[in-house]
């Protein structure tokens, strides 16, 4: 039975009600595209749940790099202001990668045998966008670039940001033209190799830290770098925590040794001065 009144209608306010010609909202969002993609392999009720959980992390690992690669030109050309938005949003996006751990973690490892043997070798760490962020952040292991050479395009893109100044490169050569000097052979190291740890840039972020408002916009955009890799290091504790809780100390699919090569990306510092300075203020 009605209501004995009309339904709302949105038209009668200005509400467009026919695409039939026009661009609508699934058209704008490829939405054909995006919803087709979802293809399980098994009749297991949480393989979309676990196909879902990944595709969505790509979506926000893209639009990451999107922002780490404007953040880093924008510092590169001393625009710290949009830099710091784009770097808050970074921050933003790694919450959402930690909290889609959470609904990963409804799934039982009863749940994940159903289809586990169907993922062959496939694995996480096969990911390239992950592979970017990492190779942009400083986190430059050669190695990695290994599961990638099947894919021309993919190990060009990647070879290009080793051959590019690291995010932290970046910061550290705005700092010494910004009247805090950084050491000559960190400057003119080769941009290749990871970032290793160094005294002189610790002194110098020491003197930025003990007179933050004198350097307030290098003090600023230290913490942001520091925010940023907190949520960083949770996403990849996150990422433990849920593979031990679900496969224990099994072998990855991909061949790693799981949870354990998991655990030693924990040690991984991107920024390491700027942790190591508080010791010594």
């Amino acid at each position: 039975m009605g209501s004995g009144r009309d339904d709302y209608d949105p038209s009668r306010e200005g509400a467009e009600m026919d695409f039939r010609s026009k661009m609508s909202y699934g058209d704008y969002l490829r939405l054909d595209l995006i919803l087709s993609a979802q293809k399980t392999l098994t009749t297991a009720h949480d393989e979309m749940l676990f196909i879902i959980q990944h595709q969505t992390s790509e979506l926000w690992m893209r639009l990451a790099i999107h922002e780490l690669s404007a953040a880093r030109e924008a510092i590169a050309r001393d625009h710290l202001k949009p830099a710091m938005k784009m770097l808050a949003r970074v921050s933003r996006i790694l919450e959402q990668l930690n909290n889609a751990w959470d609904v990963l973690r409804t799934m039982t490892p009863a749940d994940y045998t159903h289809f586990r043997e169907q993922l062959g070798q496939s694995s996480g760490f096969q990911s390239w966008q992950y592979r970017l962020i990492e190779y942009m952040l400083g986190n430059r292991n050669h190695a990695m670039l290994r599961p990638h050479v099947h894919d021309t395009q993919v190990t060009t893109l990647l070879q290009g940001e080793l051959n590019s100044p690291s995010f932290y490169d970046t910061v550290l050569r705005m700092a010494d033209r910004h009247g805090i000097p950084m050491p000559r052979e960190v400057l003119s190291r080769d941009v290749r190799q990871t970032h290793a740890i160094s005294e002189g840039v610790m002194e110098a972020w020491k003197t930025v830290y003990e007179a933050p408002e004198q350097h307030w916009d290098l003090y600023e955009l230290a913490e942001k770098l520091v925010d940023f890799e907190d949520y960083f290091r949770r996403w990849r504790f996150n990422h433990v925590t849920t593979v031990e809780r679900v496969i224990g100390f099994k072998r990855g699919t991909g061949g790693t040794s799981g949870v354990n090569y998991l655990r030693r990306m924990l040690e991984v510092e991107l920024f390491p001065e700027l942790w190591r300075v508080r010791t010594v203020l």
